[in-house]
């Protein structure tokens, strides 16, 4: 068990030296068992306050990172079409060669 020394004025020592300390203690324990409930509960207020701001900054992060992917989706679709595009077109383009080709060599 832990001591607690309490330091007093001579004044205030003599005036509670006729009156008994237990008594005393028991007297204003539930005062102290008040004071720190009510100093928890601030506490704890304070730490849910904390975490509802941080709550609110991670559900705004996500909200940007949804809308960062979203994009990213549609820019892939589009260099997906694009690819395509240019694939079909040098298809074309090879298919012309090759038939141009052929023509000079037949003449």
């Amino acid at each position: 068990m832990n001591e607690i020394l309490i330091s007093l004025p001579k004044k205030k020592f003599k005036a509670l030296k006729d009156r008994d300390i237990n008594a005393l203690i028991e007297e204003n324990l539930p005062k102290v068992e008040d004071t720190l409930k009510t100093e928890q509960e601030e506490f704890l207020r304070e730490k849910v306050s904390k975490l509802e701001e941080k709550l609110r900054e991670m559900e705004a992060g996500i909200e940007e990172l949804r809308e960062f992917y979203e994009k990213a989706l549609k820019d892939k679709e589009l260099m997906t079409a694009e690819r395509e595009r240019l694939k079909r077109e040098n298809a074309e383009l090879k298919a012309k060669f090759e038939e141009e080709r052929w023509k000079v060599h037949k003449t």
